[in-house]
């Protein structure tokens, strides 16, 4: 690592690609509520391929620059983005015990992040 600068830089980058990355499970789900093999399921799971297809090539160069424990521990917000995410396109309900397990994965990806730095 260069400095604490350029590892920020990186975090903020990978937590922009893993919200990207969490949108492929709103798109599964919106082909799941289509006939299979229809226009519109192939068009979610297109998009799904796509999405997982732009991750993968990112995610390499993410942990180029970040170390591989604190880039795997930090995929963990996805539990938090999916919460979101339901709540935005499903109208999903958000309880109370979602919120606190969201805040205690948060909390452990901001301890490991704190232990590499």
């Amino acid at each position: 690592m260069n400095s604490k600068t350029n590892v920020a830089k990186y975090l903020l980058y990978l937590h922009i690609l893993l919200a990207v990355y969490s949108l492929s499970g709103v798109c599964s789900k919106m082909a799941a509520q289509n006939e299979f093999l229809s226009f519109w399921w192939l068009f979610w799971y297109a998009l799904v391929i796509l999405n997982l297809g732009v991750y993968a090539i990112v995610w390499q160069q993410i942990i180029k620059h970040l170390p591989l424990n604190t880039a795997y521990a930090n995929k963990a917000v996805t539990i938090a983005w999916g919460i979101l995410w339901g709540a935005l396109f499903f109208h999903e309900t958000i309880k109370w015990n979602m919120i606190v397990g969201a805040l205690i994965v948060i909390i452990g990806v901001i301890v490991v992040v704190r232990a590499d730095e």
